[in-house]
């Protein structure tokens, strides 16, 4: 297990990736969540209150995330991977959109 780098560290993305995705449902724009929100989502994930869009529990802590616009979806980005895949994508209720 990686203990020298930061999930914060983990979470974070190119900025010339993240000028060029999108949802690829909707293809809405997205944009990378905020940490304080991260700790927010892997709270509820740990409690088991969290879906897939494929109807899947959520069991696996994230390591940043990346919001729709609508606040509706946030896909989630492990080892500074983001996980694009519509089924994959974190159902949320508009996430303290700040």
């Amino acid at each position: 297990m990686e203990t020298d780098r930061s999930t914060h560290e983990r979470g974070m993305i190119a900025p010339d990736l993240l000028a060029i995705l999108c949802c690829p449902e909707t293809k809405q724009e997205i944009r990378l969540l905020e940490p304080h929100l991260v700790e927010q989502l892997n709270h509820r994930i740990e409690k088991g209150e969290l879906h897939t869009k494929g109807g899947q529990p959520v069991t696996e802590k994230i390591d940043g995330g990346l919001l729709r616009n609508d606040g509706n979806v946030v896909y989630p980005i492990r080892d500074q991977i983001p996980i694009m895949l519509i089924e994959e994508g974190i159902l949320i209720e508009n996430a303290n959109q700040s």
